[in-house]
């Protein structure tokens, strides 16, 4: 149990670094990792969705097997569009 505190104490100290360290500062970063977050709960739920539709539809055979693979394909590359950091801005002229 002591091994897994510290497992998550040492994920948490790297993560917060790594943000840190990203052009932007770490509340910006977390503003996009709360942004991708949502993404993910979207999708998830597309998901979710999608293959209880297809279980339904199909209950058995290779379509019940491959479709949710090929649905899973699809909102992956879905998400490395949407999930993008926005492009950066241009800062008012001097």
């Amino acid at each position: 149990m002591r091994s897994f505190v510290l497992g998550v104490l040492v994920f948490v100290g790297v993560a917060i670094t790594v943000l840190s360290a990203r052009p932007g500062g770490l509340r910006v970063q977390l503003r996009y990792v709360a942004r991708r977050l949502r993404i993910v709960l979207v999708l998830g739920g597309v998901y979710v969705l999608g293959s209880s539709i297809v279980r339904l539809v199909f209950p058995q055979g290779t379509a019940a097997d491959f479709i949710p693979l090929a649905l899973a394909l699809v909102l992956l590359v879905v998400f490395l569009f949407v999930a993008r950091d926005p492009a950066p801005s241009s800062g008012p002229p001097h």
